[in-house]
């Protein structure tokens, strides 16, 4: 079983939020959010927000299918960040120039899944 979340438009560049996400793939899920609970980049809390969320659906989705469900299971098999659209500012400098100022923006998704055992041959 996997469940997914995605959080976009995330107001963070999208290296450092990788930098976060490297920390995180393919450990167990609270694991993980207790690496990213006291991790101290800014963008850890995004992140967390999204494991968090994962891990719900995943919740949702055995609730759904009657499946029993322990989240001690739970590993991160994906998690990625994608650029989203950068934000175009100016800043005025002097002699009358403008300098360009890019706000990025992120695409942070997660998967979760429970480890498929291995079968019998």
């Amino acid at each position: 079983m996997e469940a997914k979340a995605i959080a976009r438009f995330i107001r963070v560049t999208p290296m450092k939020a990788r930098r976060v996400v490297n920390l995180v793939r393919g450990k167990q899920a609270n694991e993980a959010l207790a690496i990213l609970k006291f991790a101290p980049q800014a963008a850890s809390e995004p992140v967390f927000k999204v494991v968090q969320s994962a891990i719900s659906n995943a919740r949702v989705l055995a609730d759904r299918d009657g499946v029993a469900f322990d989240e001690g299971d739970l590993i991160i098999s994906e998690a990625f960040v994608d650029e989203g659209p950068t934000m175009k500012r100016f800043q005025p400098r002097a002699q009358g120039r403008a300098f360009q100022i890019k706000k990025r923006t992120s695409h942070i998704t997660v998967v979760v899944a429970t480890p498929e055992k291995e079968e019998a041959r």
